[in-house]
């Protein structure tokens, strides 16, 4: 009888498509919260336009910054944890092959199966280590080009993002109408890209999609009604 060939679908969305969701995320809706609040004090599109760059290259920056300095944080985490286990392994190996049996019995092994496995990750330390650093402590070893590549991918992404509730301004003088064409193209925006997330991370694309929608509308009405009540 024929069989139907198994095709495995998993979540395989990179790191750099995370830095575009976090970035592209801020991007589209802190600088749209920031025009249309704007727009509730001031008629001037130029002003909105200004202080709307600013902050996309503000904002950009610091995302960026952010980014950076995670990714740093990460590498230099798994550097401190990858010599603690090689010092172990060097001054306490016993008390490490007993974690490493530990580990096996978790996955149902029995004690004849686990103890050449053991032993056999003795005579090969580098390798014992990377075992453990995964194994033991949930670490998987982080690209050396991480830190660059995310802060650039975030930057990139928020500007990105951000120019969009500002380009309606850039093309006319009259901030009220600019704003209801920003609100538009934003939550157009904000919509395709909740569903091009849910795609990526796994979550249901409508839904991802309304909440990323909801999220960006109510931070931008909430800014519009605030400035406007203060003017």
């Amino acid at each position: 009888m024929p069989q139907t060939p198994h095709i495995e679908r998993h979540f395989t969305a990179s790191q750099v498509v995370r830095d575009i969701v976090i970035g592209m995320a801020d991007g589209l809706t802190v600088p749209f919260a920031l025009a249309a609040g704007l727009t509730g004090a001031i008629a001037d599109s130029a002003i909105v336009v200004t202080a709307g760059l600013a902050e996309i290259a503000a904002g950009s920056i610091a995302m960026g910054l952010g980014g950076y300095l995670a990714a740093k944080s990460d590498a230099e985490h798994y550097a401190a944890e990858e010599r603690r286990e090689h010092q172990e392994v060097r001054e306490i190996p016993r008390e490490e092959m007993k974690e490493v049996a530990n580990i096996f019995r978790g996955y149902g092994l029995e004690e004849d199966q686990i103890r050449p496995v053991v032993t056999a990750m003795t005579e090969r330390p580098k390798q014992w280590v990377d075992f453990m650093m995964r194994f033991e402590l949930g670490l998987e070893r982080p690209d050396p080009k991480r830190a660059r590549v995310s802060a650039s991918v975030i930057a990139a992404s928020y500007v990105a993002g951000g120019l969009i509730p500002l380009a309606p301004y850039m093309m006319t003088h009259a901030a009220r109408t600019a704003l209801w064409f920003s609100v538009a193209m934003t939550l157009i925006a904000l919509f395709v890209f909740g569903l091009i997330k849910g795609r990526y991370t796994g979550a249901r694309p409508l839904k991802s999609a309304l909440q990323t929608t909801i999220t960006g509308g109510l931070a931008a009405g909430a800014a519009f009604l605030i400035a406007k009540a203060i003017a």
